[in-house]
């Protein structure tokens, strides 16, 4: 049996082809908000069941709770808020019962919205709650100052007719992950969260955790990321290159999260995980600094929250990997725990070394990179100084 869903249900807030129609046509009146594509990242993983127990956006209870205790009001742990900020015009126009419609960054109807509470709240009290910090230097409490005074909380219903994550074929929801966990027999899948291309240190991870359980769900995260970050398209173009030449197909799913990164570290880290039990996963892989971004978080901080929480209500075994890097006395991938020599043999590269080696025109090592995946990085980085 897989593992069962956050909360014991899957949700589903989606309508499709007739019902949906029906429904966008009933809206057409309605009070409209637009929303942004972090915003609909959110949405549609309500909609689908990502973000399990919830079928819409937080009320006050939830936030709160969620805030000081990374809990729901129900108990369960739970440690980023996901919620709907408007601007006071907006909500001044908003009655409480009523229905609202959300519009996608494109101009259509993404969801139509039951709004059942409104509340005001506190961006330096999140920042620090959430990311350890009121720094507006730090991308994720940035991103708060852009959003509206007040708080809509009520249950959606998603009817918008596209694609969000740019990989339709790839996009598989937490419904169809499992089906296909059934279809191959996996009794227990590990995840891995990446928004950077998988390299030698990734790879090493996954073929450990591969040793234990039956499948691997490579689940890129394709939703809004740092302009810096490498773009979602080549990334996948790494993904689809390294699984063709270094991964037994059987036992890996490439399937994309359209999720926004918040970069929120080690409360980040545990979100993800209850995100992909969701989507059918028994394990996740927790490597160095996850979800992290410059110096704001320690190196294992968010391998330690797990320590801070009930991992049995968590239902899903978080796997907690030492800083993998290239020995070249061992020469091969190693860690900490399994390498006896000093670090003057040891070859460390973090992703942003590896973006300025592109931008430079230089090629990442071997120790770094598989050379196909290599060729896909020069290529596209080429692309854009040319």
């Amino acid at each position: 049996m897989p593992i069962e869903p956050y909360g014991g249900t899957l949700i589903d807030r989606t309508l499709h082809d007739a019902e949906a129609a029906a429904l966008r046509q009933r809206a057409t009146n309605l009070p409209r908000v637009a929303i942004t594509s972090h915003t609909l990242s959110d949405l549609f993983l309500i909609a689908v069941g990502g973000y399990s127990p919830l079928d819409g956006f937080m009320d006050r209870v939830d936030y709160d709770s969620v805030l000081e205790s990374m809990k729901l009001a129900s108990g369960l742990p739970w440690s980023v808020p996901v919620t709907l900020p408007v601007s006071d015009e907006e909500a001044a126009a908003i009655e409480d019962g009523g229905e609202i419609v959300l519009i996608a960054p494109d101009g259509d109807m993404a969801a139509v919205m039951t709004v059942t509470g409104r509340y005001g709240w506190d961006r330096d009290r999140e920042a620090q709650q959430v990311y350890g910090t009121t720094d507006r230097e730090h991308p994720g409490v940035a991103k708060l100052d852009t959003m509206g005074d007040t708080i809509l909380a009520g249950p959606i219903t998603w009817v918008y007719e596209h694609d969000i994550s740019g990989f339709p074929e790839r996009n598989l929801t937490p419904a169809r992950t499992r089906a296909e966990f059934r279809r191959r027999g996996w009794k227990t899948v590990v995840a891995f969260q990446t928004r950077n291309p998988v390299h030698r240190a990734h790879e090493y991870l996954q073929k450990c955790a591969l040793e234990i359980v039956d499948g691997l769900l490579l689940h890129p995260l394709v939703g809004d990321t740092k302009s810096d970050d490498i773009p979602a398209d080549v990334r996948m173009q790494c993904y689809e290159t390294i699984l063709e030449h270094y991964y037994p197909a059987d036992r890996v799913l490439l399937s994309v999260l359209p999720a926004a990164m918040r970069y929120a570290g080690p409360r980040e880290a545990i979100f993800h995980s209850i995100m992909r039990r969701n989507y059918g996963c028994t394990h996740f892989i927790v490597g160095r600094d996850h979800a992290g971004v410059g110096n704001y978080y320690g190196t294992y901080a968010a391998q330690e929250i797990f320590d801070t929480i009930d991992l049995d209500q968590l239902g899903i075994e978080p796997l907690m990997f030492e800083h993998a890097f290239f020995c070249t006395r061992c020469q091969q991938m190693v860690s900490r725990k399994t390498c006896p020599h000093d670090k003057t043999n040891h070859i460390f590269l973090s992703g942003t070394k590896v973006r300025e080696l592109l931008s430079r025109g230089e090629r990442p090592p071997a120790e770094f990179s598989r050379p196909e995946v290599a060729d896909v990085l020069m290529a596209a980085y080429a692309e854009t100084t040319a």
